[in-house]
């Protein structure tokens, strides 16, 4: 059986050389990975990426702040240019023999993720090459795929904690949330 992993990323605008400023993972088994890059573009940040997401990051900011990975609170940590993200991540998914990755809606983080491992063809061998989404789901069940995860999450009383839209780490938490919702209709 494929172990369900939902993810998000964060980037520095929608355009073809976006670049990965944060990426999250959130396993069915309660793993959680959580990395921000100090190697992304901040020339590509606008107010709204800068007031909406880079306020949200733990490190970015902080341009002191030396790479590292570490555990806290069950979340595996790391901060660090793509490469260390990327081995970070390896480590993070060896542990599982399939991997079935879901996103919110996908289009750019499927595209960022794969990116990191040099392409789709590049894949860890225990990631399934073909994601899933909520979006198609949400219209699977004749809902509005448009709907806000948020307010869709809370309507089924989920508890989730801080709200921290478009940080990559409660987004991934509430994707895997909104599935288990619906997954229930």
């Amino acid at each position: 059986m494929r172990t369900k992993i939902f993810f998000d990323t964060e980037f520095t605008g929608l355009r073809q050389s976006t670049t990965l400023i944060s990426l999250a993972l959130c396993a069915d088994d309660g793993r959680e990975f959580y990395a921000e890059f100090s190697d992304f573009d901040q020339s590509q940040c606008d107010d709204w990426i800068n007031e909406n997401v880079l306020s949200l990051t733990r490190w970015t900011l902080n341009q002191s702040t030396e790479p590292f990975e570490c555990e806290e609170q069950g979340v595996q940590l790391c901060y660090g240019n793509s490469e260390r993200v990327r081995q970070a991540l390896l480590d993070w998914l060896s542990v599982y023999d399939s991997v079935e990755i879901w996103a919110d809606c996908l289009a750019w983080d499927w595209v960022l993720f794969c990116e990191l491992f040099g392409g789709a063809f590049e894949l860890p061998k225990q990631v399934f090459y073909m994601p899933f989404d909520l979006v198609t789901l949400f219209r699977c069940k004749n809902l509005d795929a448009d709907t806000s995860r948020l307010e869709f999450a809370k309507k089924h009383h989920a508890h989730l904690g801080d709200e921290q839209l478009h940080n990559a780490l409660f987004d991934a938490r509430l994707t895997k949330v909104c599935y288990e919702i619906l997954c229930k209709f």
